[in-house]
């Protein structure tokens, strides 16, 4: 999922965007989907990018609800509704309001859903397991519902959510196991997976800026990912040392039993 939220897209020049996602389209090579984040401020935008990341060969699309100015629900609809009919791209809702200011309402999220194909999944970042519940019960599977916030993966997976999309799985995809072993119905595990995850959640997204705070971290497991784009600012010397210590037994607990 190149350029979401943890992959600093809106510090991102159109003809970054476009390196970002033609890199790993080609890394990924068919293996796995790709599905790029193409939202932006503007409708115009948001179908230029989206477009973009159509020629590019992604499978879908990530649209991040437009930011800065505060919109009514309707104008959140047609915003949407013109980017549907403008690019024939799978696109995947995205309501993030810790970065945005809002929440898309699942009422908006089941009216786009019912009347465009081409919708094929929501992920919703806003922490709350009544939304997520309220958007599933509207779409009624129609689509797919992803948790955005890894301390609600476990609840909202029970609630039929179809899974997740989280910060703390760019350092560690072996949390995927948590997925596996719902699937699987050992709840047990999947709730001691979820602790843990809760717990690097704590560390990486909540305590620190989880941009700086995820690339130290990648560093830490020996992927460098480089220093977030200013504003953001590198953790200190001290932070990075916590980091460090908190996560040297993460590893084990994810590891094969």
């Amino acid at each position: 999922m190149p350029c979401g939220s943890n992959g600093e897209a809106p510090y991102l020049s159109r003809e970054e965007r476009q390196k970002v996602i033609e890199t790993v389209v080609d890394e990924a090579d068919g293996k796995v989907p790709v599905v790029a984040g193409t939202g932006s401020l503007s409708t115009r935008e948001t179908i230029m990018f989206t477009k973009d990341a159509k020629d590019l060969g992604v499978d879908a699309a990530l649209v991040v609800t437009p930011f800065y100015y505060k919109l009514s629900g309707r104008e959140v609809y047609e915003h949407y509704s013109v980017l549907l009919e403008a690019v024939d791209l799978p696109i995947v809702l995205y309501s993030v309001p810790k970065f945005t200011g809002f929440s898309l309402e699942p009422s908006i999220v089941s009216r786009l859903a019912g009347q465009y194909e081409n919708v094929v999944g929501i992920k919703d970042s806003s922490g709350s397991i009544g939304t997520i519940a309220e958007i599933i019960r509207l779409v009624n599977g129609s689509v797919s519902v992803l948790a955005g916030a890894a301390d609600v993966t476990v609840p909202a997976l029970m609630l039929g959510a179809s899974g997740s999309i989280i910060a703390v799985a760019n350092v560690f995809p072996e949390i995927s196991r948590l997925y596996e072993a719902f699937k699987k119905d050992n709840y047990e595990e999947a709730i001691r997976l979820q602790q843990h995850v809760s717990y690097l959640n704590e560390i990486l997204v909540k305590r620190h800026n989880q941009l700086s705070a995820i690339k130290e971290a990648l560093r830490i497991r020996g992927l460098p990912s480089g220093y977030p784009r200013r504003p953001v600012l590198p953790l200190k010397s001290e932070e990075k040392k916590g980091i460090k210590t908190l996560l040297k037994d993460v590893p084990q607990h994810f590891s094969e039993n």
